[in-house]
């Protein structure tokens, strides 16, 4: 029987985690590359844009006639042409004219800034007034300012967001190469777990946490696959996770893992080939008893049975390392938006565990926030569902005092 491992600090967790290899890559359409890494450079394979154009409404000019021009004073200019939006100009301007140009429209040659139609006026059927100066350059976009062919346009690591694929749609990039997502096994394991869709009889629980790790997993943008619930029988958990690890690139365990005598987890997983446990035991709260374990380059995790201690394992580190399989740093977690607060009570915890408490926000009049923690049981779901974000007290803290600033994760 497998005892429980020597603690270790979540620091050297996440270093643990960081040892992975992350996954291969695969070519997406840039349509479905939204939110994913970049798994290699992207080279621009032209200029952007392809020639010189206007940032403004207005008349294309040689920026020294424009010299000393003022409301009071106007230099004038024969409009020689005017530029058709979409089409390289074929023609010239020579010093003493400009070209009518639209936004976005090439200058023509002869032609270094553009002047906005607000700072002329019509002088006849053929020639503007020009009241305000422009320098070389003044309203136009070069040509290659905004990408130059053989640089990288975006670097490996770089997650795609709504403008990325602007800008390489602009580049006329049709497919990019990220790092594949993630596929998880799911497993719940105990006696007492049953699926949710029957009524428990005494004793037994429904099944929340497979269910709420697979939300969990598809969140961090990954895909999961739920496992029949495995009793307490370490064959058959052992076979569980065998079959994960055949099918999925990462299987998440809960139940089995305990600081007690019985640890059905650490035992069925160190008795599969080729497995090798790295951690059991990580020093936080709620969640001590967690488990590591790698095969190949296929990690294991093995999460307590108790829903909360599950879910803020699972945020903790389960997800950043979601993240980090696909390309992203390895980093602790939870994610979420951070807001500071003042706590409305005292908080006590244990020097040498990391904890984390959940806590419900309240607005202030003053427009600021408070901290409520909200206390329960580690079994009970609605703790989670009644929290608005989630504090984190430092291993080497006693607490936090009433009145204290702190930081609230919201996830």
């Amino acid at each position: 029987m497998t005892e429980f491992l020597r603690v270790i600090a979540p620091d050297q967790f996440v270093q643990l985690l960081g040892g992975f290899d992350r996954l291969s890559s695969e070519r997406v359409s840039l349509d479905a590359s939204p939110d994913r890494i970049l798994s290699e450079d992207i080279l621009a394979n032209e200029d952007l844009p392809e020639g010189s154009r206007s940032t403004v409404d207005g008349f294309a000019v040689h920026a020294e006639d424009t010299f000393g021009a003022s409301d009071s004073i106007p230099a004038f200019l024969e409009v020689a042409a005017t530029v058709a939006m979409g089409t390289m100009p074929d023609f010239e301007i020579h010093p003493g004219q400009a070209a009518q140009i639209p936004t976005g429209g090439f200058l023509p040659r002869g032609a270094d800034a553009v002047v906005m139609v607000e700072y002329t006026n019509a002088a006849g059927s053929n020639s503007i007034e020009v009241t305000r100066p422009v320098t070389v350059k003044t309203n136009v976009l070069e040509k290659g300012e905004d990408a130059r062919s053989g640089e990288i346009l975006l670097p490996v690591g770089k997650r795609l967001r709504s403008q990325e694929v602007g800008f390489l749609a602009a580049m006329g990039v049709t497919e990019v190469c990220v790092y594949r997502k993630p596929l998880v096994a799911v497993i719940s394991s105990g006696d007492e777990v049953i699926p949710i869709d029957r009524k428990p009889s005494p004793g037994q629980i429904r099944d929340a946490n497979s269910h709420a790790l697979a939300a969990l997993v598809r969140a961090a943008g990954c895909e999961s696959f739920l496992l029949d619930i495995v009793p307490d029988n370490s064959d058959l958990l052992k076979e569980a996770v065998r079959t994960g690890l055949a099918q999925a690139d990462v299987v998440a365990i809960s139940g089995g893992s305990s600081v007690g005598m019985r640890d059905l987890m650490a035992d069925a997983v160190s008795a599969i080939p080729g497995v090798e446990i790295l951690a059991h035991g990580v020093a936080i709260r709620p969640g001590k008893p967690t488990l590591l374990a790698r095969r190949m380059q296929k990690a294991i995790f093995g999460l307590p049975g108790h829903p909360v201690s599950a879910l803020i394992v699972a945020q903790v580190f389960l997800a950043p390392f979601l993240q980090y399989l696909q390309g992203g740093k390895m980093e602790k977690g939870p994610a979420g938006h951070r807001v500071q607060a003042t706590l409305a009570t005292s908080l006590n915890s244990t020097i040498g565990l990391e904890e984390y408490v959940r806590v419900r926000l309240e607005e202030t009049a003053e427009g600021g926030w408070t901290a409520y923690p909200v206390f329960g049981k580690s079994g009970m779901l609605s703790t989670m569902v009644k929290a608005d974000g989630i504090v984190l007290v430092p291993m080497n803290a006693e607490g936090f005092s009433r009145g204290k600033a702190v930081h609230v994760i919201q996830s």
